[in-house]
Parts: structure tokens; C-alpha cells; sequence
């Protein structure tokens, strides 16, 4: 599904205005339709009911004041309170607060202490609030008798409905200025908004509903929309079909290269999870030394010792790497690699040697971090898998700039180095070598536990392996990873998951898509 800036769906509005002569007043009419839908399956029946409009001066009010006419005619008590001047009041929202006036429909100017008694009092006896003060345009923090009618909604214990976005919300980053409309349901239109998934705008968002408001759909598609959230319609496309003549090989062969010391569990996480998402075979690149335990815990993958010393990958490894790497369809390099010295080399030599694609992921990002100009002299296309601790080594942003700008990050960084990035975290971020973002909507705080991205890596390699190109393997394999983190918590809690539960769900996941 695709996925709108605020500027985007301006542009798109202000085409289907100029160009297809649908005006701005048509469009407000059919958002207080849809909004009105929605209100009767929040309170059923509108008659004698009573409902508070809280209207900003731009376009949002006008949406509220087309819908305050329509309650108005369906017999609802209407209160409506202008957080401006009616003097301010502009364009096609001036049209529609002339036509109430008209209809003698009393307009109060919040902008008193006196007037918020009023509102106060009103609140004890309404049914809903509808919140039409900012949509999706905001961008300065939210201060003074504004903050605090927002602050006294909230606390209403009424449920709230917002016109395109809860008042409050950057429409693009989901960042709060300063406060926030906590609705109930959000009604939006033609498209979803970036705001509505990121956090923390999406914990104020309710249910969400998307309305159709008569767009042409010639409009919509005119645009190169770039972003997505991943959905089930996406994922029923990507899952990959078995033939009843398959053998192993045809469902790839994977090479983990992984292992140090104290750290053997993160390549086994990878390994099993690669199988159980189908992969025809797995096998692991291992420390010599640490060979007998990755064989006493992997009884269907095949171990490859390696020159190491003391539990540890030496550079001399080297050859027998790359003529293993020869041998396969996808490489994973980093699950408990360790940091030593030599790591840096082997993480360079398989990036600027290999010919299938490469996984990235955990010591092999903090490897790549001190150099990732050699992500351009790449042979084979490249997935990495960071964390925003290891983005942020590997881009010298600090952890908070990147979790405020996450979507931005993630896209620069792919188009810098034509590579996939799979930024992990709450919403997910995949972004492509083009520019495109896909936004994971799956998974919980549960899954913040030790393990679960090496988990990740294994579905996304085995995907690879079964001939999905690198975007697929990425969009399918962190939705999967998620919606198995989910149902693990339906049954066992968010608090006792650990990283080995998801390994098992995961066959469950692919059951249900098949």
C-alpha cells in the first residue's frame, strides 16, 4: 500500500483541483460524508446525540465545517469551537464557515479563558468530539490555549475522532509537537500518511481508516509515490511456490559465515531460522576450535572449520572462504563474529570477491563501519540488516537523529551505496537502491531480546536462496520475522519471548500465506 508526505498529498489535491477542475469545496464535502460514516459506527444512531467540533482556520476546519452542516442536518447538537479568528478564516474553509453562518449556526472564538469554562461544561454531556484543528500540516510546536484545549480533550475520557490526523502529529515524521490529539479513530483520506505509522505519532492515531473522497484515480497514479507499508496483499505475491518435483538444491544453498568465542548462538539462530523458512541447505563457515559446537546443536547443517586462533577467525581463512562462497547462492556474514582485527579483512574480502548476493549483518556492520566506501566495489548486491546502534556507526549520526529521522537515513544510505538497508526497530525500515521505502507494520517490544535479528537474517537469506530478488527477500522476510514475533506474544506474552520461539512459529507463518 502506498504511503504519503504531507507535501505529497498537497500536490496531489492541488492536481486534482487545477487539472481535473474537482474544487477544493467538492473535496470538503465528501470528507464530511465519509466522517460522518464513521461517526454513526462510533455512536450509531445520530439522532438528538450531541457532538463538539473543535476547528482550526485552515483546510482541516473547513473539512470540520462541512461536517458540522451535515451533523446539523441529520438532527445531531452541534457545538463548534474556532481556535482563531473567523478573520483568518481563508479560501474554501471561508466558504464553508460562510454557509453556516447563513444557516445562523453559532461559531465560538476560543480564544479566552471564559470560553474554555464553557467548553468544560459542554464536555460533561457529549457523546464525541470530532478534532479538525491541524491535519497533517503542522509543523511548530503546539503552544498556549491550544495546548491546553488539546490537554482537556484528552482527559475527557470522550472519544475522539480526527479529520486526516490527530491535531498535533507531523504528518511526515509522526513527531509530536508538543502535544497531541489522542484519538479514537483517525478518518484519512486517499492515502495513508507517513506520521500515521511512525513513532510516535501511531500510538494517537486509533483505528485508522482510509476514505476514498473522489480522487481520480488518473491523479493517484500520475504520482511515483516511493513509499509503502507492507501488507498482506504484498506478501501473498512473494511467498515462493514449491514444485511437487523440488529437490534441495533448487531452494538454495546458504553459507553463514559466523563464530567466536561466547558467541556461537547467534550463527545457530541463523542456520535453523534459514531452514525452517525453507532454504534446500545451510552451511556454516565456523572457528575451527568452536566446530564440535555448532555439530552438537545443528544436526540438519553441514560445518565448514576454519583457520582460527583461540575461538577466533584468523585473515588466513581467506581462500578457503571464497572457494566455499563459490559454492553457494547466498552469503550471511556477522552473527557473532566477533570484533578482532582480522574481522575487517574477512568482511572486505567477501564483500569485494563474491558473486551471489551477501547478508549483513551484526560484527560484520561494525567491521564495515571502518570503511564503507568498499560497499561500492561490490561484485554482488548487497542486503544489510542494522540496528540503530550499528547505523549509527556506520554513518557517524548519532542513535537520536537517526530514530527521529529513520525513513531518511535508511533511503540515503541505499542510494549512497546502491545497496538494501533493513534499518530494525519499532516500524521497521527497508529501503531500496532506488529510493523506495517499504514500512513493516509487524512485530512487538517482545522481540527486543537477544537473538531475534539473527533470526531475521536467517529468513531473509533463506528467501534469497529460494529466488526472490533482494527487495522481495527483504519486504517478505522482516514481515514474516514479525508476524511469527506476534503470534509468539498472543500465546506466551511479549515478556518471556525469546529469540528460539520465533524460529518455531515461523513455519506456522508460511502455512497460513500458502
Amino acid at each position: 500500500m502506498k504511503i504519503v508526505t504531507p507535501y505529497e498529498m498537497n500536490e496531489i489535491d492541488k492536481k486534482t483541483i487545477n487539472e481535473f477542475g474537482i474544487s477544493g469545496v467538492v473535496l470538503m464535502e465528501n470528507v464530511a460524508l465519509k466522517v460522518i460514516t464513521e461517526i454513526e459506527k462510533e455512536i450509531g444512531n445520530l439522532f438528538q446525540k450531541k457532538i463538539i467540533i473543535l476547528a482550526g482556520k485552515g483546510n482541516n476546519g473547513g473539512d470540520a465545517f462541512a461536517l458540522a452542516r451535515h451533523l446539523i442536518n441529520n438532527k445531531v447538537e452541534v457545538e463548534i469551537y474556532l481556535l482563531a479568528k473567523k478573520d483568518e478564516i481563508k479560501n474554501d474553509a471561508l466558504i464553508n464557515l460562510k454557509i453556516l453562518e447563513k444557516m445562523d449556526i453559532k461559531i465560538i472564538e476560543l480564544m479566552s479563558e471564559s470560553q474554555i469554562t464553557k467548553l468544560k461544561f459542554s464536555l460533561f454531556k457529549t457523546d464525541l468530539i470530532i478534532d479538525g484543528i491541524f491535519g497533517i500540516g503542522i509543523t511548530k510546536e503546539i503552544i498556549g490555549i491550544t495546548k491546553e484545549i488539546i490537554n482537556l480533550a484528552n482527559k475527557s475520557n470522550i472519544p475522539i475522532i480526527s479529520i486526516d490526523m490527530p491535531s498535533g502529529i507531523n504528518g511526515k515524521t509522526g513527531e509530536i509537537h508538543g502535544i497531541a490529539i489522542n484519538a479514537k479513530k483517525t478518518v484519512t483520506f486517499a492515502f495513508p500518511k507517513l506520521g500515521q505509522f511512525l513513532y510516535p505519532g501511531c500510538e494517537y492515531i486509533g483505528k485508522l481508516v482510509i476514505s476514498d473522497i473522489g480522487i481520480p484515480k488518473k491523479v493517484l497514479d500520475s504520482f511515483n509515490i516511493k513509499n509503502n507499508i507492507i501488507d498482506d496483499i504484498i506478501i501473498k505475491k512473494l511467498l515462493p511456490q514449491r514444485k511437487k518435483d523440488s529437490n534441495k538444491k533448487d531452494f538454495g544453498k546458504i553459507f553463514i559465515v559466523t563464530g567466536s568465542v561466547g558467541m556461537t548462538g547467534a550463527g545457530c539462530l541463523t542456520a535453523k531460522a534459514a531452514l525452517r523458512t525453507g532454504c534446500g541447505l545451510v552451511y556454516l563457515g565456523v572457528p575451527a576450535s568452536l566446530c564440535h559446537i555448532y555439530e552438537s546443536q545443528l544436526t540438519e547443517s553441514i560445518t565448514i572449520p576454519l583457520d582460527d586462533t583461540k575461538g577466533y577467525f584468523r585473515k588466513e581463512c581467506i581462500n578457503e572462504l571464497n572457494k566455499q562462497i563459490s559454492l553457494a547462492d547466498v552469503v550471511v556474514v556477522g552473527p557473532g563474529l566477533s570484533q578482532k582485527e582480522d574481522i575487517f579483512s574477512i568482511v572486505s574480502n567477501i564483500i569485494l570477491n563474491s558473486h551471489v548476493p551477501i547478508v549483513l549483518d551484526a560484527d560484520a556492520l561494525n567491521a564495515l563501519s571502518k570503511d564503507t566506501s568498499i560497499l561500492n566495489k561490490s561484485k554482488s548486491e548487497i542486503i544489510i540488516t542494522p540496528h540503530p546502534g550499528e547505523m549509527s556507526r556506520l554513518t557517524g549520526i548519532s542513535i537520536e537523529e537517526i530514530q527521529n529521522n529513520r525513513i531518511e537515513v535508511a533511503r540515503e544510505f541505499s542510494l549512497k551505496f546502491k545497496i538494501i538497508t533493513v534499518l530494525k526497530g519499532f516500524r521497521t525500515i527497508i529501503a531500496t537502491p532506488d529510493g523506495g521505502i517499504y514500512i513493516n507494520t509487524t512485530g512487538n517490544a517482545g522481540m527486543s531480546t537477544a537473538g531475534t535479528g539473527d533470526v531475521l537474517t536467517g529468513i531473509i537469506a533463506s528467501l534469497l536462496g529460494q529466488q526472490l530478488n533482494l527487495n522481495e527477500a527483504a519486504i517478505l522476510g522482516t514481515y514474516i520475522h514479525g508476524i511469527a514475533g506476534d503470534n509468539v506474544a498472543k500465546t506466551k506474552g511479549e515478556h518471556g519471548l525469546i529469540a528460539s520461539d520465533l524460529i518455531e512459529e515461523i513455519p506456522n507463518v508460511l502455512k497460513k500465506y500458502n
